[in-house]
């Protein structure tokens, strides 16, 4: 079984993730391309896209927001993600389970005695009038039932589990700062979330699907196209989800396989780019959170070790030749950049140059000031 090496890896994931040639796409085509984007930090997704897109026009992502094509809601990992309307839709009823125990799990003393069901029954009721409330007043509205939990515990279950939700603009729109305000799913799209699959294998319609996990299934070919080559241990860790072995194992005959230097198979769409290890990576700038980092369990092709907690602490960084190399902040329209290891001086040049690109960026071309700071060990 052929080897890929780190930087094999490397090369595969920026090309999958759009990172090492931006892309002409739509902005609606490369937010499904990428199965989603990170975005508790609101603004986050715009340098993402932008870091990914030729041409990228943050107005673009905005209208898709405006438009319901585009939502933000709680979906892989329990954390809040920007993506279509469709896949929403179609994943959500797969994640519910995960969603569940996760906010469970962090609160599971104060949740100690309440019927889930229940609440999530009177949660549904209280949103029933689709009428947008923050996590706080919807809370408050069950709290007469469930005194003792707090509004924290109430809130959080709700929104980020029991009941299907979508934070509504303007949080999430380019340049806005808002609070996030809530209206179910189906409610904003006037569509209906997907029926989920029983565990018999049967959907509610009484069809027999070709694989008792579509769903699984179907996130395994999206996320081995963004994100692949690589193990089961890394899909799930993007996802959070369980039950994935039966999902691969479904779809096993439409892949190929490889290991990595640690012995661990990695599988991969057939057609899907590897590029030559040896391609050049222009220098990029990631968002706090960048999935092309977390979505990985072993995130050593593109992250040393020694850095690893930067991607969970919600550090912007930069690439160069691919590999997290440095951080960076803007203040003042002024973007700095601060190695985590010593620059060439051509590395130093291009690291300044994008640098001046993104300032100009984020300020509508008010500023392309730029920045490195020297290294220190």
């Amino acid at each position: 079984m052929t080897v890929l090496d780190t930087r094999a890896l490397n090369r595969a994931t920026l090309a999958r993730q759009l990172l090492l040639d931006r892309a002409g796409l739509p902005v609606l085509d490369a937010v499904g391309h990428l199965c989603g984007l990170q975005a508790q930090e609101p603004q986050e997704p715009f340098i993402g896209l932008w870091s990914r897109l030729r041409a990228f026009d943050p107005s673009s992502l905005s209208d898709l927001l405006t438009g319901r094509h585009v939502v933000r809601t709680h979906l892989m990992r329990r954390t809040v993600h920007l993506v279509t309307a469709d896949d929403a839709l179609a994943w959500r009823a797969r994640h519910d389970a995960m969603l569940r125990q996760r906010a469970q799990g962090a609160y599971r003393r104060e949740l100690a005695g309440v019927d889930l069901d229940e609440l999530a029954a009177a949660g549904r009721e209280v949103m029933a009038d689709g009428e947008p409330r923050s996590m706080s007043e919807l809370a408050r509205a069950v709290a007469g039932r469930w005194p003792e939990p707090g509004l924290r515990a109430l809130g959080e279950m709700l929104v980020a589990a029991l009941v299907p939700m979508v934070q509504l603009p303007p949080r999430g729109l380019w340049r806005m700062r808002a609070g996030a305000r809530y209206v179910p799913l189906a409610t904003w799209l006037g569509r209906d979330i997907d029926p989920p699959i029983a565990p018999n294998g049967t959907p509610p319609n009484g069809t027999t699907p070709a694989t008792p996990d579509p769903v699984g299934a179907a996130l395994v070919r999206r996320y081995l196209a963004a994100y692949g080559p690589a193990a089961s241990a890394d899909l799930r860790a993007w996802c959070g989800l369980a039950g994935l072995p039966a999902a691969i194992a479904a779809v096993r005959e439409e892949l190929v396989t490889f290991r990595d230097e640690r012995g661990r198979e990695l599988l991969d769409l057939p057609d899907a780019p590897r590029p030559d290890p040896g391609t050049p990576a222009p220098v990029r700038f990631l968002p706090a959170f960048d999935n092309a980092i977390l979505g990985y369990q072993d995130r050593g092709r593109i992250i040393d070790d020694a850095h690893r907690g930067l991607s969970v602490a919600g550090a912007r960084v930069v690439l160069v030749d691919g590999r997290v190399a440095a951080t960076w902040t803007v203040e003042d329209g002024t973007v700095t950049a601060t190695p985590l290891r010593r620059f060439s001086r051509a590395e130093r040049t291009a690291v300044t140059e994008e640098g001046q690109t993104l300032a100009a960026f984020l300020s509508d071309g008010e500023s392309d000031r730029a920045q490195v700071t020297a290294f220190s060990v």
